[in-house]
């Protein structure tokens, strides 16, 4: 019964990870929204397993973890360094680090329903329909969020980045 658990966990801790690391900003946060939805899915398996969607829950379970340490902090990370005044040149081995550290600051400036919207649209690359049902909201609700979310981090001009 666990060996199945275990196989999962195996096969998908480093995605997951990399999911819950996106929705906290901090490596420590991440693992430990990761482990406390594993823990979760564990009291849960056989009932998840026997569903078939062992993945979508624990999706669920990190998204709703992160937004209730959102709401519990109802502060946003702050800067600790100005970023660089540095601006890469077309052949410069830097430019994509940078630009991925800028859009992941950015990402901590978004409401949390808005960063959760912007990481299963597009860096878990979920339809509208997946990160409504993840989310637990409507269609229209990821598309307006989306929209909502994009303008603002235009306005923080990451356009190059978004492109």
């Amino acid at each position: 019964m666990f060996a199945a658990f275990e196989a999962f966990v195996q096969q998908r801790s480093t995605e997951l990870l990399r999911t819950a690391r996106l929705l906290t900003a901090n490596h420590s946060d991440a693992e430990d929204l990761l482990q406390d939805a594993l823990a979760g899915l564990a009291r849960h398996w056989e009932a998840v397993s026997r569903d078939g969607h062992p993945e979508a829950y624990v999706r669920r379970a990190l998204h709703n973890g992160a937004i209730d340490g959102w709401r519990r902090r109802r502060t946003r990370p702050h800067v600790v360094a100005e970023p660089s005044e540095h601006t890469p040149s077309a052949g410069d081995r830097f430019a994509d680090v940078d630009s991925r550290l800028a859009l992941r600051e950015a990402l901590t400036q978004l409401p949390p329903r808005q960063r959760a919207v912007i990481i299963l649209r597009y860096y878990e690359q979920l339809t509208e329909a997946e990160a409504a049902e993840v989310l637990g909201c409507s269609i229209n609700t990821v598309k307006s969020q989306t929209r909502h979310a994009m303008t603002r981090l235009r306005g923080l001009s990451l356009e190059e980045v978004l492109r």
